[in-house]
Protein backbone atom coordinates (compact mmCIF):
# COMPACT_ATOMS: atom_id res chain seq x y z
CA UNK A 1 0.00 0.00 0.00
CA UNK A 2 1.82 3.31 -1.18
CA UNK A 3 0.29 6.56 -0.65
CA UNK A 4 1.03 9.57 0.56
CA UNK A 5 1.36 10.19 4.38
CA UNK A 6 -0.25 13.05 4.30
CA UNK A 7 -3.76 11.61 4.06
CA UNK A 8 -3.75 10.02 6.84
CA UNK A 9 -3.94 13.40 8.63
CA UNK A 10 -1.32 13.86 10.96
CA UNK A 11 3.01 13.61 10.03
CA UNK A 12 2.36 15.24 6.46
CA UNK A 13 6.72 15.87 6.75
CA UNK A 14 6.94 12.11 6.45
CA UNK A 15 7.01 12.44 3.16
CA UNK A 16 6.09 9.66 0.32
CA UNK A 17 5.35 6.60 2.59
CA UNK A 18 7.12 3.68 1.87
CA UNK A 19 9.63 5.20 -0.11
CA UNK A 20 12.92 6.86 1.06
CA UNK A 21 15.89 5.99 -0.45
CA UNK A 22 19.47 7.47 -1.03
CA UNK A 23 19.16 9.32 -4.13
CA UNK A 24 17.30 12.54 -2.27
CA UNK A 25 15.93 15.35 -4.55
CA UNK A 26 17.88 14.61 -7.24
CA UNK A 27 16.81 11.00 -7.80
CA UNK A 28 15.95 10.45 -11.53
CA UNK A 29 18.70 12.84 -12.64
CA UNK A 30 22.08 11.12 -12.04
CA UNK A 31 23.26 7.99 -13.49
CA UNK A 32 24.93 5.57 -11.22
CA UNK A 33 25.96 8.98 -9.49
CA UNK A 34 27.76 10.26 -12.01
CA UNK A 35 27.24 13.99 -13.39
CA UNK A 36 26.86 14.39 -17.24
CA UNK A 37 27.89 17.81 -19.19
CA UNK A 38 24.95 16.74 -21.99
CA UNK A 39 21.52 16.91 -21.12
CA UNK A 40 19.55 13.45 -21.00
CA UNK A 41 17.95 14.08 -24.39
CA UNK A 42 21.29 14.72 -26.47
CA UNK A 43 22.92 11.89 -24.94
CA UNK A 44 20.11 9.06 -25.00
CA UNK A 45 21.14 7.92 -28.83
CA UNK A 46 24.25 6.85 -27.58
CA UNK A 47 23.28 5.11 -23.98
CA UNK A 48 23.24 1.55 -23.22
CA UNK A 49 19.98 1.48 -22.51
CA UNK A 50 18.56 2.93 -25.73
CA UNK A 51 21.11 0.31 -27.30
CA UNK A 52 19.76 -2.58 -25.14
CA UNK A 53 16.01 -1.48 -25.95
CA UNK A 54 17.41 -1.43 -29.69
CA UNK A 55 18.56 -4.89 -29.39
CA UNK A 56 14.72 -6.00 -27.68
CA UNK A 57 13.38 -4.42 -30.35
CA UNK A 58 14.91 -6.20 -33.34
CA UNK A 59 15.15 -9.51 -31.49
CA UNK A 60 11.73 -9.44 -31.29
CA UNK A 61 10.85 -10.22 -34.69
CA UNK A 62 12.75 -13.49 -35.30
CA UNK A 63 12.16 -14.48 -31.82
CA UNK A 64 8.27 -13.96 -32.49
CA UNK A 65 8.23 -15.87 -35.55
CA UNK A 66 9.16 -19.07 -34.43
CA UNK A 67 6.86 -18.38 -31.06
CA UNK A 68 3.47 -17.68 -33.71
CA UNK A 69 4.45 -20.58 -35.86
CA UNK A 70 5.28 -22.80 -33.76
CA UNK A 71 2.07 -22.03 -31.18
CA UNK A 72 -0.14 -21.91 -34.04
CA UNK A 73 0.98 -25.46 -35.91
CA UNK A 74 0.99 -26.99 -31.84
CA UNK A 75 -2.72 -25.30 -31.44
CA UNK A 76 -3.86 -26.35 -34.98
CA UNK A 77 -2.79 -29.52 -34.76
CA UNK A 78 -4.04 -30.27 -31.54
CA UNK A 79 -7.30 -29.03 -32.44
CA UNK A 80 -7.71 -31.27 -35.39
CA UNK A 81 -6.59 -34.36 -33.89
CA UNK A 82 -9.02 -33.94 -30.68
CA UNK A 83 -11.34 -35.93 -32.57
CA UNK A 84 -8.67 -38.96 -31.70
CA UNK A 85 -6.69 -38.92 -28.29
CA UNK A 86 -3.25 -37.69 -29.93
CA UNK A 87 -4.97 -34.24 -29.55
CA UNK A 88 -5.07 -34.02 -25.95
CA UNK A 89 -0.96 -34.57 -25.93
CA UNK A 90 -0.55 -32.54 -28.72
CA UNK A 91 -2.33 -29.78 -26.99
CA UNK A 92 -0.21 -30.49 -23.68
CA UNK A 93 3.20 -30.45 -25.30
CA UNK A 94 2.16 -27.49 -27.15
CA UNK A 95 1.30 -25.20 -23.59
CA UNK A 96 3.97 -27.15 -22.38
CA UNK A 97 6.41 -25.62 -24.73
CA UNK A 98 4.99 -21.99 -24.47
CA UNK A 99 5.75 -22.13 -20.97
CA UNK A 100 9.44 -22.82 -21.43
CA UNK A 101 9.39 -20.10 -24.39
CA UNK A 102 7.64 -17.62 -21.65
CA UNK A 103 10.67 -17.99 -19.60
CA UNK A 104 13.04 -17.00 -22.37
CA UNK A 105 11.14 -13.92 -22.93
CA UNK A 106 11.19 -12.68 -19.29
CA UNK A 107 14.75 -13.63 -19.46
CA UNK A 108 15.11 -11.77 -22.59
CA UNK A 109 13.05 -8.78 -20.88
CA UNK A 110 15.21 -8.73 -17.64
CA UNK A 111 18.48 -8.87 -19.31
CA UNK A 112 17.62 -6.21 -21.94
CA UNK A 113 15.06 -4.26 -20.49
CA UNK A 114 15.66 -4.65 -16.85
CA UNK A 115 12.33 -6.07 -16.48
CA UNK A 116 11.74 -7.99 -13.68
CA UNK A 117 8.89 -10.47 -13.66
CA UNK A 118 8.14 -12.96 -10.90
CA UNK A 119 7.88 -16.61 -12.63
CA UNK A 120 4.19 -17.80 -12.65
CA UNK A 121 2.79 -20.18 -10.44
CA UNK A 122 4.43 -23.66 -11.12
CA UNK A 123 1.93 -26.66 -12.25
CA UNK A 124 0.35 -28.87 -9.30
CA UNK A 125 -0.89 -31.96 -10.94
CA UNK A 126 -3.74 -34.18 -8.88
CA UNK A 127 -1.81 -36.84 -8.82
CA UNK A 128 0.87 -38.94 -10.89
CA UNK A 129 1.73 -39.71 -14.35
CA UNK A 130 1.31 -38.43 -17.39
CA UNK A 131 -2.36 -37.86 -17.59
CA UNK A 132 -2.27 -35.91 -14.45
CA UNK A 133 0.09 -33.75 -15.53
CA UNK A 134 -1.57 -33.18 -19.28
CA UNK A 135 -4.46 -32.49 -17.69
CA UNK A 136 -2.86 -29.54 -15.00
CA UNK A 137 -1.13 -28.34 -18.22
CA UNK A 138 -4.31 -27.73 -20.32
CA UNK A 139 -6.40 -26.53 -16.85
CA UNK A 140 -3.98 -23.95 -16.03
CA UNK A 141 -4.65 -20.62 -17.32
CA UNK A 142 -0.50 -19.38 -17.16
CA UNK A 143 -0.55 -21.92 -20.20
CA UNK A 144 -3.14 -20.25 -22.14
CA UNK A 145 -1.90 -17.13 -21.35
CA UNK A 146 2.05 -17.83 -22.88
CA UNK A 147 -0.20 -19.37 -25.87
CA UNK A 148 -1.87 -16.12 -26.18
CA UNK A 149 1.51 -14.23 -26.10
CA UNK A 150 3.46 -16.02 -28.78
CA UNK A 151 0.13 -15.45 -30.91
CA UNK A 152 -0.17 -11.74 -30.18
CA UNK A 153 3.34 -11.22 -29.55
CA UNK A 154 4.28 -11.36 -33.30
CA UNK A 155 2.02 -9.03 -35.72
CA UNK A 156 2.82 -6.30 -32.62
CA UNK A 157 7.12 -7.53 -33.36
CA UNK A 158 6.31 -6.83 -37.10
CA UNK A 159 5.24 -3.44 -36.34
CA UNK A 160 7.90 -2.60 -34.07
CA UNK A 161 10.70 -3.70 -35.87
CA UNK A 162 9.22 -2.02 -39.21
CA UNK A 163 8.91 1.05 -37.01
CA UNK A 164 12.40 1.16 -35.25
CA UNK A 165 14.47 -0.05 -38.13
CA UNK A 166 12.96 2.45 -40.20
CA UNK A 167 13.35 5.64 -37.69
CA UNK A 168 16.67 4.60 -36.58
CA UNK A 169 18.00 4.27 -40.29
CA UNK A 170 16.67 7.14 -41.16
CA UNK A 171 17.70 9.24 -38.45
CA UNK A 172 21.45 8.43 -38.90
CA UNK A 173 21.74 7.98 -42.70
CA UNK A 174 20.81 11.90 -42.75
CA UNK A 175 22.73 12.50 -39.77
CA UNK A 176 25.90 11.23 -41.30
CA UNK A 177 25.02 12.13 -45.03
CA UNK A 178 27.75 14.85 -45.23
CA UNK A 179 30.11 12.71 -43.94
CA UNK A 180 29.12 10.03 -47.28
CA UNK A 181 27.84 12.74 -49.40
CA UNK A 182 30.81 12.42 -51.98
CA UNK A 183 29.67 8.72 -52.68
CA UNK A 184 27.29 10.34 -55.36
CA UNK A 185 28.97 12.32 -57.47
CA UNK A 186 32.19 10.47 -57.81
CA UNK A 187 30.46 6.55 -58.42
CA UNK A 188 26.73 7.46 -59.53
CA UNK A 189 27.13 10.57 -61.48
CA UNK A 190 24.55 12.96 -59.62
CA UNK A 191 24.37 15.72 -57.95
CA UNK A 192 24.02 13.82 -54.70
CA UNK A 193 20.95 11.88 -52.92
CA UNK A 194 18.06 11.95 -54.57
CA UNK A 195 14.95 13.37 -53.28
CA UNK A 196 12.43 14.01 -55.68
CA UNK A 197 12.26 13.20 -59.48
CA UNK A 198 10.24 12.81 -62.45
CA UNK A 199 9.95 12.60 -66.61
CA UNK A 200 10.85 16.60 -66.09
CA UNK A 201 13.08 17.74 -63.58
CA UNK A 202 14.61 16.21 -60.43
CA UNK A 203 15.60 17.59 -56.81
CA UNK A 204 19.19 16.23 -55.51
CA UNK A 205 20.09 17.20 -51.82
CA UNK A 206 23.74 18.53 -53.44
CA UNK A 207 24.17 22.18 -52.20
CA UNK A 208 25.72 23.22 -48.57
CA UNK A 209 22.65 24.45 -47.61
CA UNK A 210 20.63 21.52 -48.60
CA UNK A 211 23.32 19.12 -47.24
CA UNK A 212 23.55 20.82 -43.58
CA UNK A 213 19.34 21.27 -43.19
CA UNK A 214 19.60 17.38 -44.47
CA UNK A 215 21.65 16.80 -40.88
CA UNK A 216 19.58 18.48 -38.88
CA UNK A 217 16.49 16.87 -39.63
CA UNK A 218 18.36 13.69 -39.74
CA UNK A 219 20.05 14.95 -35.75
CA UNK A 220 15.90 15.45 -34.97
CA UNK A 221 15.10 12.00 -35.83
CA UNK A 222 18.13 10.81 -34.08
CA UNK A 223 17.23 11.89 -30.81
CA UNK A 224 13.70 11.54 -31.47
CA UNK A 225 14.50 7.51 -31.99
CA UNK A 226 15.43 6.54 -28.47
CA UNK A 227 11.60 7.87 -26.99
CA UNK A 228 9.72 6.13 -29.90
CA UNK A 229 11.65 2.51 -29.40
CA UNK A 230 11.10 3.23 -25.90
CA UNK A 231 7.42 3.88 -26.58
CA UNK A 232 7.71 0.41 -28.16
CA UNK A 233 9.13 -1.43 -25.71
CA UNK A 234 6.56 0.17 -23.20
CA UNK A 235 4.28 -2.16 -24.94
CA UNK A 236 6.46 -5.14 -25.07
CA UNK A 237 6.63 -4.47 -21.03
CA UNK A 238 2.79 -4.48 -20.76
CA UNK A 239 2.63 -8.05 -22.31
CA UNK A 240 5.52 -9.97 -20.84
CA UNK A 241 4.25 -8.44 -17.73
CA UNK A 242 0.84 -9.03 -18.22
CA UNK A 243 0.60 -12.17 -20.20
CA UNK A 244 3.68 -14.14 -18.70
CA UNK A 245 3.96 -12.90 -15.35
CA UNK A 246 1.68 -14.68 -12.39
CA UNK A 247 -1.76 -14.17 -12.00
CA UNK A 248 -2.82 -11.78 -9.48
CA UNK A 249 -4.74 -15.04 -7.70
CA UNK A 250 -1.61 -16.81 -8.06
CA UNK A 251 0.58 -13.99 -6.90
CA UNK A 252 -1.99 -13.70 -4.05
CA UNK A 253 -1.36 -17.81 -3.40
CA UNK A 254 2.42 -17.50 -3.56
CA UNK A 255 2.68 -14.67 -1.17
CA UNK A 256 0.64 -16.00 1.48
CA UNK A 257 2.29 -19.55 1.41
CA UNK A 258 5.41 -17.29 2.04
CA UNK A 259 3.53 -15.81 5.13
CA UNK A 260 2.32 -18.59 6.35
CA UNK A 261 5.66 -20.13 6.42
CA UNK A 262 6.83 -16.67 8.49
CA UNK A 263 3.56 -17.63 11.05
CA UNK A 264 5.22 -21.27 11.55
CA UNK A 265 8.44 -19.94 11.93
CA UNK A 266 7.28 -17.04 13.84
CA UNK A 267 5.55 -19.85 16.65
CA UNK A 268 7.88 -21.72 16.58
CA UNK A 269 10.74 -19.16 17.53
CA UNK A 270 8.53 -18.39 20.37
CA UNK A 271 8.05 -21.15 21.69
CA UNK A 272 11.97 -21.72 21.67
CA UNK A 273 11.86 -19.00 23.41
CA UNK A 274 9.05 -19.42 26.10
CA UNK A 275 10.87 -22.93 26.36
CA UNK A 276 14.74 -21.44 27.03
CA UNK A 277 13.18 -18.94 29.47
CA UNK A 278 11.49 -21.42 31.88
CA UNK A 279 14.20 -23.98 31.30
CA UNK A 280 16.83 -21.42 32.62
CA UNK A 281 15.39 -18.96 34.70
CA UNK A 282 12.14 -20.29 36.97
CA UNK A 283 12.59 -23.44 36.52
CA UNK A 284 16.40 -23.36 37.50
CA UNK A 285 15.39 -21.07 40.47
CA UNK A 286 12.70 -23.86 41.39
CA UNK A 287 14.51 -26.28 41.28
CA UNK A 288 17.46 -24.53 43.27
CA UNK A 289 14.16 -23.41 45.79
CA UNK A 290 13.37 -27.19 46.13
CA UNK A 291 16.63 -28.15 47.12
CA UNK A 292 17.23 -25.00 49.87
CA UNK A 293 14.23 -25.94 51.49
CA UNK A 294 15.11 -29.57 51.41
CA UNK A 295 18.34 -28.56 53.23
CA UNK A 296 16.34 -25.84 55.20
CA UNK A 297 14.15 -28.97 56.89
CA UNK A 298 17.12 -31.08 57.44
CA UNK A 299 18.51 -28.41 59.78
CA UNK A 300 15.10 -27.63 61.05
CA UNK A 301 16.14 -29.48 64.49
CA UNK A 302 20.10 -29.39 64.28
CA UNK A 303 19.94 -25.50 63.73
CA UNK A 304 16.84 -24.18 63.86
CA UNK A 305 18.38 -20.58 63.25
CA UNK A 306 20.16 -21.46 60.08
CA UNK A 307 17.16 -23.50 58.95
CA UNK A 308 15.04 -19.93 59.26
CA UNK A 309 17.77 -17.94 57.71
CA UNK A 310 18.10 -20.87 54.61
CA UNK A 311 13.58 -20.56 54.75
CA UNK A 312 14.16 -16.48 54.29
CA UNK A 313 16.58 -17.16 51.92
CA UNK A 314 14.24 -19.42 49.81
CA UNK A 315 11.29 -17.02 50.35
CA UNK A 316 13.08 -14.24 48.40
CA UNK A 317 14.40 -16.91 45.77
CA UNK A 318 10.20 -17.30 45.45
CA UNK A 319 9.60 -13.83 45.36
CA UNK A 320 12.58 -13.82 42.12
CA UNK A 321 10.96 -16.87 40.50
CA UNK A 322 6.97 -15.50 40.70
CA UNK A 323 8.69 -12.21 39.07
CA UNK A 324 10.41 -14.09 36.24
CA UNK A 325 7.04 -16.20 35.65
CA UNK A 326 4.85 -12.68 35.46
CA UNK A 327 7.32 -11.19 33.06
CA UNK A 328 7.10 -14.27 31.09
CA UNK A 329 3.36 -14.63 30.62
CA UNK A 330 3.32 -10.39 29.79
CA UNK A 331 6.00 -11.47 27.38
CA UNK A 332 3.18 -14.11 25.97
CA UNK A 333 -0.01 -11.83 25.99
CA UNK A 334 -0.35 -9.37 29.02
CA UNK A 335 -3.13 -9.53 31.27
CA UNK A 336 -3.20 -5.20 30.85
CA UNK A 337 -4.35 -5.73 27.06
CA UNK A 338 -6.95 -8.36 27.47
CA UNK A 339 -8.45 -6.29 30.59
CA UNK A 340 -8.35 -2.97 29.60
CA UNK A 341 -7.06 -2.61 25.77
CA UNK A 342 -3.85 -1.09 23.90
CA UNK A 343 -4.07 2.31 25.64
CA UNK A 344 -3.02 1.10 29.39
CA UNK A 345 -1.09 -1.50 27.76
CA UNK A 346 1.04 0.80 25.99
CA UNK A 347 1.15 3.38 28.97
CA UNK A 348 2.43 0.19 31.03
CA UNK A 349 4.87 -0.77 28.56
CA UNK A 350 6.37 2.88 28.23
CA UNK A 351 6.86 3.05 31.82
CA UNK A 352 9.42 0.18 32.16
CA UNK A 353 11.43 1.79 28.90
CA UNK A 354 14.56 4.16 29.84
CA UNK A 355 13.58 7.12 28.44
CA UNK A 356 10.21 9.36 28.64
CA UNK A 357 7.70 8.05 26.41
CA UNK A 358 4.29 9.93 25.54
CA UNK A 359 1.95 7.67 24.73
CA UNK A 360 -1.31 8.94 22.53
CA UNK A 361 -3.93 5.96 21.69
CA UNK A 362 -6.62 7.17 19.66
CA UNK A 363 -9.06 4.98 18.89
CA UNK A 364 -13.22 4.89 19.29
CA UNK A 365 -13.21 0.95 19.61
CA UNK A 366 -10.77 -1.94 20.20
CA UNK A 367 -9.18 -3.81 17.19
CA UNK A 368 -9.72 -7.92 16.68
CA UNK A 369 -7.65 -9.47 19.42
CA UNK A 370 -5.16 -10.68 17.22
CA UNK A 371 -4.24 -7.20 15.75
CA UNK A 372 -4.18 -5.57 19.21
CA UNK A 373 -1.79 -8.18 20.04
CA UNK A 374 0.55 -7.66 17.22
CA UNK A 375 0.30 -3.88 17.80
CA UNK A 376 1.18 -4.38 21.49
CA UNK A 377 4.35 -6.36 20.51
CA UNK A 378 5.19 -4.46 17.71
CA UNK A 379 5.47 -1.03 19.99
CA UNK A 380 7.27 -3.26 22.85
CA UNK A 381 9.84 -4.15 20.33
CA UNK A 382 10.82 -0.55 19.19
CA UNK A 383 10.53 0.56 22.46
CA UNK A 384 13.00 -2.01 23.39
CA UNK A 385 15.19 -0.62 20.68
CA UNK A 386 14.89 2.35 21.75
CA UNK A 387 16.11 1.48 25.21
CA UNK A 388 19.31 -0.81 24.51
CA UNK A 389 20.59 0.91 21.11
CA UNK A 390 18.88 4.33 20.54
CA UNK A 391 20.49 6.72 23.15
CA UNK A 392 17.92 9.05 22.66
CA UNK A 393 16.67 11.11 25.46
CA UNK A 394 12.79 10.77 24.52
CA UNK A 395 9.75 9.22 22.33
CA UNK A 396 6.65 9.09 21.69
CA UNK A 397 4.32 6.43 21.05
CA UNK A 398 1.01 7.46 18.29
CA UNK A 399 -1.62 4.62 17.71
CA UNK A 400 -4.86 5.66 15.88
CA UNK A 401 -7.07 4.26 13.21
CA UNK A 402 -7.42 5.45 9.30
CA UNK A 403 -10.31 3.56 7.60
CA UNK A 404 -9.44 -0.15 7.31
CA UNK A 405 -6.25 0.55 8.27
CA UNK A 406 -4.27 0.79 12.33
CA UNK A 407 -1.60 2.60 12.59
CA UNK A 408 1.25 2.92 14.94
CA UNK A 409 4.29 5.60 14.88
CA UNK A 410 7.11 5.08 17.40
CA UNK A 411 9.54 8.15 17.45
CA UNK A 412 13.01 8.86 19.12
CA UNK A 413 15.69 11.86 19.20
CA UNK A 414 18.43 9.43 19.26
CA UNK A 415 21.71 8.72 16.86
CA UNK A 416 19.49 7.26 14.24
CA UNK A 417 20.62 5.10 11.14
CA UNK A 418 18.49 2.14 12.31
CA UNK A 419 17.01 0.19 8.86
CA UNK A 420 15.01 -2.61 8.50
CA UNK A 421 17.25 -3.63 5.56
CA UNK A 422 19.24 -6.32 7.22
CA UNK A 423 19.08 -10.17 7.22
CA UNK A 424 20.32 -9.84 10.86
CA UNK A 425 18.22 -6.92 11.77
CA UNK A 426 15.42 -7.19 14.29
CA UNK A 427 13.62 -4.59 12.47
CA UNK A 428 13.30 -7.00 9.70
CA UNK A 429 12.02 -9.65 11.68
CA UNK A 430 9.93 -7.35 12.87
CA UNK A 431 8.92 -5.87 9.28
CA UNK A 432 8.77 -9.83 8.19
CA UNK A 433 5.99 -10.85 10.83
CA UNK A 434 3.97 -7.73 9.78
CA UNK A 435 3.68 -8.79 6.28
CA UNK A 436 3.06 -12.38 7.32
CA UNK A 437 -0.43 -10.10 8.05
CA UNK A 438 -0.56 -7.82 5.50
CA UNK A 439 1.33 -5.25 7.55
CA UNK A 440 3.70 -2.47 6.62
CA UNK A 441 6.58 -1.46 8.26
CA UNK A 442 8.64 1.82 7.06
CA UNK A 443 12.11 2.90 9.19
CA UNK A 444 12.76 6.33 8.52
CA UNK A 445 16.14 6.73 10.60
CA UNK A 446 18.78 9.08 8.63
CA UNK A 447 22.31 9.26 10.72
CA UNK A 448 22.27 11.97 13.20
CA UNK A 449 18.34 11.09 13.79
CA UNK A 450 15.46 11.70 14.62
CA UNK A 451 14.26 8.26 13.96
CA UNK A 452 10.93 7.32 12.56
CA UNK A 453 9.07 4.14 12.79
CA UNK A 454 6.06 3.83 10.93
CA UNK A 455 3.63 0.46 10.90
CA UNK A 456 0.60 -0.36 9.19
CA UNK A 457 -2.29 -3.07 10.25
CA UNK A 458 -5.47 -4.30 8.54
CA UNK A 459 -7.75 -2.79 10.99
CA UNK A 460 -10.23 -5.78 11.89
CA UNK A 461 -12.94 -5.21 14.67
CA UNK A 462 -14.50 -7.37 17.34
CA UNK A 463 -12.62 -5.98 20.51
CA UNK A 464 -14.22 -5.43 23.54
Amino acid sequence: MATQYGQYGRHDQYGQYGRHDQYGPEYGHRDGGRRHLLPTGLREPLTARHWRELVYVLLGLPIGIVLFTFMITMLSLGAGLLVTFLGIPVLAAGLAAGRGFGALERARARGLLGLEVADPEPLRPRGKGAMAWMAAVLKSGTSWRQALYAVVQFPWAVFSFGVAVTVWSFGWTMLTYPLWFWVFPMYGGQGGLQLYGDEQHSVYLDNPFEITVTALVGLLITLATPWIVRALTTVDRLLVHGLLGPSSLGARVVELESDRGVVVDTASADLRRIERDLHDGAQARLVALAMDLGLAKEKLREDPREAARMVGAAHGEVKTALQELRDLARGIHPAVLTDRGLDAALSSVASRCTVPVRVDVDLAERPAPAIEGIAYFTVSELLQNISKHSGARSASVDVWRVDDRLMLQVVDDGVGGAGASGGGSGLAGLAGRLDAVDGILVVDSPPGGPTRVTAELPWRGGGV
